[in-house]
């Protein structure tokens, strides 16, 4: 065999075993749950069948609709807070802080987050937030409150709390990737322009950041739509998500035709998102282009 066969039948080997892994482990069981999606429940289990009974279900009973009106308004806040919280400290560290170390370890304080376990970052929130909990505690210490109060938990602001400190190091990372590729000859060139602070900002630092900025918004949106433990913990009805009632039809219903298709639906709308995105991505790098 020649050098030239051998590093092909290498690159083969090399692609082969991911290729695998990926067929087995995530198109496999897609397509077992999306066969799913078409049998017919028949108490105590369900039997193949080819019929959108299932699909219909989730436009035809308005409580379906308004979990998912309710999982994409709440992924949506997520979204919009963790931009808001992101971008100004993304923007900082790139453009404020000079001393590379001191960058990298604020940088490294803000992913660390995501080394601890989920659970515990979300039963932290629920021990703040709690009726008995530092939150309510500080309250009553300081005078404002008579009284310890609930609503501080178990509904929807506890829930966008919650995923926007799990989420937000996603929505941080691709943004100060992007603000650290822009090139500092640009903003020099502005300033020598005539150019303040706000209009190099908004006419060059904020364009050539977009990458970035739509790569946070789809990573923290679709983590936060398929997200059901913190719902769970800290949401109560008022924040019950559309991936909780994916769990109770594999779980307690035993509706695995149900749950199957609402998890397709689940995957379409992830996977318009990422579409979309992806599109405005590329057609802003035409415009800067």
């Amino acid at each position: 065999m020649t050098g030239r066969g051998r590093r092909n039948l290498f690159a083969a080997a090399l692609v082969s075993v991911p290729l695998a892994w990926t067929i087995v482990f995530m198109f496999a069981p897609y397509a077992i749950m999306f066969t799913y999606s078409f049998y017919t429940k028949k108490f105590p289990m369900f039997v193949p069948d080819f019929q959108f009974g299932n699909y219909l279900m989730l436009f035809q009973d308005i409580q379906y609709r308004q979990v998912f009106v309710r999982t994409f308004k709440i992924a949506s806040i997520v979204s919009l807070v963790a931009l808001l919280l992101a971008y100004p400290v993304a923007y900082c560290l790139v453009f404020k802080v000079h001393s590379r170390k001191i960058r990298m370890a604020i940088y490294m304080a803000i992913i660390v987050p995501l080394w601890a376990s989920y659970l515990l970052r979300a039963y932290t929130w629920k021990t703040i937030l709690g009726s008995q909990g530092v939150l309510n505690s500080f309250l009553v210490w300081s005078g404002i409150l008579a009284e310890p109060t609930p609503l501080f938990l178990y509904n929807q602001f506890s829930m966008v709390i919650t995923l926007v400190h799990i989420f937000v190091p996603f929505m941080f990372m691709p943004i100060f990737t992007a603000l650290e590729k822009i090139p500092r000859s640009l903003l020099e060139a502005s300033k020598d322009l005539g150019v303040g602070r706000l209009g190099t900002f908004l006419k060059v630092t904020l364009p050539l950041s977009v990458p970035g900025i739509v790569a946070g918004i789809t990573f923290t949106f679709c983590l936060s739509f398929g997200d059901f433990i913190a719902p769970f913990l800290v949401g109560g009805p008022d924040g019950f998500m559309i991936a909780n009632i994916v769990q109770s039809q594999f779980g307690t219903a035993l509706n695995w035709p149900l749950g199957s298709a609402i998890s397709i639906a689940i995957l379409a709308i992830v996977l318009l998102v990422i579409t979309l995105s992806d599109r405005l991505e590329r057609a802003g790098r035409l415009d800067l282009g």
